[in-house]
């Protein structure tokens, strides 16, 4: 699949690069900024440039937010951060079908070029399909569908384009950022802040909220371009192409991430203040305890052996430690362990005082999961003030 699409690409290639050389002042740029659908990938949006040549009848679009499911080992490179994304180029109606079957929102917005900036811009794209510069390193934050544009158009300007003023107060995180596209998804939430780690908590200044293609619409809406003391907005208002309502999730609070865990706490409490049985809490323990162990390793994996910058440096792994993993090794070979579990007890408790003093934002919804490591890890740490104490 992937081989098949790099052939197209080049092949394009030479063809528009000599449509361009025979027809630049007649070229229009288009920016174009896809709504969110309904599938993990889409939720966010998409962006990409329109390039409309009347002479030659040209009507392309360029899309550089392509990734192939048949790329082999596909989960393993995704999980490493080492997953190429390519450069596309489609016929704009192929382009438009796709999301008129999807009904997701396109809008339009011409791009306020002159004829050198026009062929500056077509010699970077002609450069971006060089086969040997098609595909690109994914990275969500800093290189992708969206800042690709952006970062053509200040090249393509140079010192000409000028973005508004510094701007000074409340600054979104980018966590904060892709949190507003995943409101209606709060299990996506959860899973997202518990894989991120502190590097999603840094502020994202004007340009960096440019990643998102909704932010890219409304960074660039409020750029302008300096012609000889003339303010030029870069891209006009936008023009409605596709439009449907936005997608309805619909969700019920009592299945949120924090209504769940916490009911799942009350639950655990009560059986661990009810149930004596030595056979019966080692069943509770070894399920509760696998499943905090597979978390475990999942940060321990993240944080020291994936190329995602955004995943390291994760204080999850404060409370989802190694030391789970040895009090799962005790429970499975039916020994006390009560040092591992001891040692767990105190750092989930110093975390859960000192959480909100880290340079990380954390999901309200792993306080409850905390209150359970908290609880069953003193289970079997032997203390003598502990009326839930097994030993």
């Amino acid at each position: 699949m992937q081989k098949i699409l790099l052939s197209i690409t080049f092949f394009s290639m030479i063809n528009l690069a000599a449509l361009f050389s025979q027809s630049a002042a007649d070229t229009t740029f288009y920016l174009l900024t896809c709504g969110p659908g309904t599938e993990t990938y889409s939720i966010y949006g998409h962006s990409a440039i329109r390039v409309v040549i009347p002479g030659n009848k040209t009507d392309i679009v360029y899309n550089w937010g392509v990734f192939d499911f048949n790329t082999p080992n596909f989960a393993w490179k995704f999980a490493k951060g080492r997953l190429d994304y390519l450069l596309v180029d489609e016929k704009a109606t192929r382009f438009l079908q796709a999301y008129f079957y999807e009904k997701r929102v396109v809008q339009s917005q011409k791009i306020n070029l002159d004829t050198q900036e026009t062929k500056k811009l077509i010699d970077l794209i002609n450069q971006n399909l060089l086969p040997e510069n098609v595909n690109y390193r994914y990275d969500f934050f800093y290189d992708d569908c969206s800042t690709r544009i952006r970062d053509l158009l200040e090249k393509a300007v140079g010192k000409k384009l000028l973005y508004p003023p510094v701007e000074t107060g409340n600054i979104p995180t980018f966590r904060k950022m892709v949190a507003k596209c995943q409101k209606p998804f709060p299990w996506l939430t959860f899973g997202i802040d518990l894989i991120m780690g502190s590097p999603g908590d840094k502020k994202a200044m004007f340009r960096d909220r440019m990643f998102l293609p909704a932010d890219l619409q409304t960074g660039l809406s409020e750029a302008v371009i300096n012609r000889e003391g003339k303010m030029v907005p870069l891209v006009q208002n936008p023009e409605v192409i596709l439009d449907f309502d936005p997608p309805v999730v619909s969700q019920w609070i009592v299945t949120f991430p924090s209504v769940v865990f916490s009911l799942l706490m009350i639950i655990i409490l009560v059986l661990s203040g009810t149930v004596k049985s030595r056979k019966y809490n080692r069943i509770i323990d070894l399920i509760l305890f696998s499943v905090y162990g597979i978390l475990a390793l999942l940060m321990i994996f993240f944080n020291f052996f994936t190329d995602h910058m955004q995943m390291k440096w994760n204080l999850n792994i404060i409370w989802l430690n190694p030391f789970i993993l040895f009090c799962l090794v005790s429970l499975i070979l039916n020994k006390a362990g009560t040092v591992w579990f001891r040692t767990l007890f105190y750092i989930s408790a110093i975390f859960l005082v000192i959480h909100l003093l880290l340079p990380q934002e954390f999901n309200i919804a792993f306080i409850p999961l905390i209150v359970i490591l908290l609880a069953r890890s003193s289970v079997r740490s032997g203390f003598e003030w502990n009326p839930l104490s097994i030993n």
